[in-house]
């Protein structure tokens, strides 16, 4: 006769709490982290990695007896392959199927010890959303998620021996499945839409799960308590439809002019690359030859106008476009300019220099504008 057996509601009540509290942190949290990332369109995502596995609460079969059982399981590996689509505000939605597998090592909590062959491996299907984030670093981008979906566990060739008796079983069972998921992605230089991802994954298939099998005595069965999986994974993500941006336009070197010498320039054009805020040689001196001029000229302030192109949304282009503006006034006042003389106003995506549709990264708009009044 049966002993004893784990309490299945335990086991789920101590894992609960933990999957719930990640899935709703990562979730309700997101939103808040940073600015989303300018990312639009199909992709597709394969990862693999290690599996860290927990011990599992168990009623063992027939003939094995003990108290608080739980089936070992070995550390194994992980491997996944998921298709999405990312809605471009940093929201992800993705299909996304998984497989696990660990060998088994036995039974704890039994009056007599218990030894293990055979595998366990895991199949699931997962519907998840994640949130990119974008922290100001281009070669860098977080992100978070969870998932919820179904999980099926089979026991392939399984045997478990105890003295005197043992337990067969190549069966399968499923339940209820769900994840949180924490990551990180590299974008591939030179390769629009490639990046490479490193992530952590937390994985339960919610029990009970019973697997029928043989013992010398005739038929039993093996039931299993939520399965737990700890993943630590690296993949590639690529992304469709993603353009590289364009070689930037050259400002074109004024002419030198002829005597008498024209009355210097009161308006500046500074051009910056996609997504950057940076100042090149060229820039520092455009605003070099505006900061030198300013003092050949009466004047009342000067303004610096930042904006961006069409790319990106609405929100993050504002914030783009101040970052630009900012970077040009702090090297006004480097060359010498009065920091109270310059007026700094940022207009993300308006008032484009070059008229174009949305999502179009035009060199062109991309700019500040120094204005001597």
């Amino acid at each position: 006769m049966r002993l004893c057996a784990y309490t299945p509601g335990i086991a789920r009540l101590r894992a609960a709490p933990l999957g719930a509290a990640l899935l709703a942190a990562v979730l309700l949290g997101a939103p808040r982290a940073a600015n989303a990332q300018p990312f639009q369109g199909v992709y597709v995502n394969l990862g693999a990695g290690y599996d860290l596995v927990p011990d599992s609460g168990a009623a063992p079969p027939s003939g094995f007896s003990g108290s608080n059982v739980q089936l070992r399981r070995d550390d194994g590996f992980a491997g996944l392959g998921s298709f999405g689509y990312a809605f471009g505000n940093g929201f992800r939605l993705e299909l996304e199927g998984s497989y696990r597998q660990n060998g088994l090592n036995g039974l704890t909590g039994t009056t007599s010890p218990t030894s293990a062959t055979g595998t366990i491996q895991n199949y699931g299907v997962m519907t998840n959303l994640l949130f990119d984030m974008d922290i100001g670093q281009s070669w860098l981008y977080p992100y978070l998620g969870g998932g919820v979906g179904y999980g099926w566990d089979r026991l392939s060739g399984a045997r478990l021996s105890q003295a005197g008796t043992s337990f067969s079983s190549t069966d399968s069972a499923g339940g209820f499945a769900y994840q949180a998921i924490a990551g990180l992605s590299f974008p591939v230089s030179g390769v629009p839409g490639l990046s490479v991802t490193a992530e952590y994954r937390y994985h339960s298939v919610v029990g009970d799960e019973t697997f029928h099998g043989t013992t010398p005595s005739g038929t039993a069965s093996l039931s299993l308590g939520t399965q737990h999986d700890h993943d630590f994974m690296l993949g590639v993500r690529y992304a469709f439809g993603v353009t590289p941006p364009p070689m930037p336009t050259p400002v074109p070197t004024p002419a030198a002019a002829a005597a008498p010498a024209p009355a210097p320039a009161r308006s500046y054009l500074v051009f910056f690359d996609w997504d950057k805020a940076t100042l090149t040689t060229r820039a520092q001196q455009i605003i070099k030859e505006a900061a030198d001029n300013s003092t050949k000229v009466s004047y009342t302030r000067i303004e610096v106008n930042g904006y961006t192109d069409t790319s990106g949304t609405p929100q993050y282009n504002q914030g783009l476009s101040m970052r630009r503006a900012q970077a040009v006034a702090a090297e006004l006042v480097k060359d010498g300019v009065p920091q109270g003389a310059i007026s700094i106003q940022g207009f993300g995506e308006t008032h484009l220099l070059v008229p174009t549709g949305s999502g179009v990264r035009e060199p062109q708009n991309r700019r500040v504008e120094i204005i001597i009044r």
